[in-house]
């Protein structure tokens, strides 16, 4: 790609940002900004225990302390440290699993697209096949299969969502080698990879950048069910979806233990695809179907 071309898309992305929606960015920002400096603004380690703090419930609520703002969990630990470091688990997993399920399934549809015939469809059919499972259940089965870990979380994850790239990246390929430019390159000379990666790719870069966006929240939602499942993030590292677990038994007694991880989630994920939205409204308004 061009640093032309380069410097066009970020003008539109930037073009697009301008007018987002404020609360959205506001928390994402502090999302990405609180897990990349978990290990300097965490008020205590996250796996620190005090059995004499345990179940301490929220600052505004009655018997609070300021000292653990959000409450701690049944075993002393500060939930407030333990969501910052969290947040990173989701953020790395989520970073990775999109990178490499997207650069599979973006790979996927240009060949897929530009080919055509016997090659698209054997590709369309095993994505056709990968998208007509759970998605649970394979993480689940991958799981079982190599054990628990962040690779294996993040291999599940990207093996779950390069279906659903390959689908629409193929779909605008289909319509984009129609054009003169992609006629004029072959006749000129120019090889298959050449036109894939100097003509091709520029030009579903838009439709890529929206899918990108859309599927960070997937991406956290699927990994923190893994994790309150216990096929995630294996213990004593925390992740949102473990601490919801942790809080599923005493949720009577000691709410804050799911519920602020919880809002976490929900929060993460909906500003994400509100984000997403807005991204696909401003650049790439074919995709308001899909």
């Amino acid at each position: 790609m061009t640093p032309v071309v380069i410097q066009g898309r970020l003008q539109q992305l930037w073009q697009a940002l301008r007018g987002a929606p404020l609360a959205p960015l506001i928390f994402i920002t502090i999302f990405v900004l609180s897990a990349l400096l978990a290990d300097f603004i965490t008020p205590y380690p996250p796996e620190k225990m005090s059995l004499s703090a345990r179940l301490v419930p929220p600052f505004f609520v009655a018997g609070g302390s300021w000292n653990h703002i959000l409450g701690t969990d049944t075993l002393g630990r500060d939930l407030l440290s333990r969501m910052i470091v969290g947040g990173r688990v989701s953020l790395l997993v989520s970073l990775l699993a999109i990178l490499l399920g997207g650069g599979i399934g973006t790979g996927i549809g240009l060949v897929a697209g530009y080919f055509g015939g016997r090659i698209d469809a054997f590709l369309m059919r095993v994505t056709d096949a990968a998208l007509a499972f759970p998605m649970i259940l394979i993480a689940l089965l991958l799981n079982v299969s190599l054990g628990a870990g962040f690779a294996t979380v993040t291999i599940a994850i990207a093996l779950i969502i390069w279906a659903r790239y390959a689908r629409v990246i193929r779909g605008e390929v289909l319509s984009i080698r129609e054009r003169d430019f992609i006629a004029q390159a072959r006749i000129i000379g120019c090889s298959s990879a050449r036109i894939i990666l100097t003509h091709l790719l520029p030009n579903v870069t838009n439709t890529l950048l929206v899918l990108l966006t859309l599927q960070v929240g997937l991406v956290i939602l699927v990994e923190a069910s893994l994790s309150f499942l216990g096929a995630g993030i294996p213990p004593p590292t925390p992740s949102w979806g473990s601490l919801v677990a942790d809080g599923k038994d005493y949720f009577n007694s000691a709410w804050w233990i799911s519920l602020f991880p919880g809002l976490a989630i929900v929060l993460t994920v909906l500003s994400f695809n509100i984000l997403g939205d807005w991204i696909r409204d401003k650049l790439d308004p074919n995709l308001r179907q899909l």
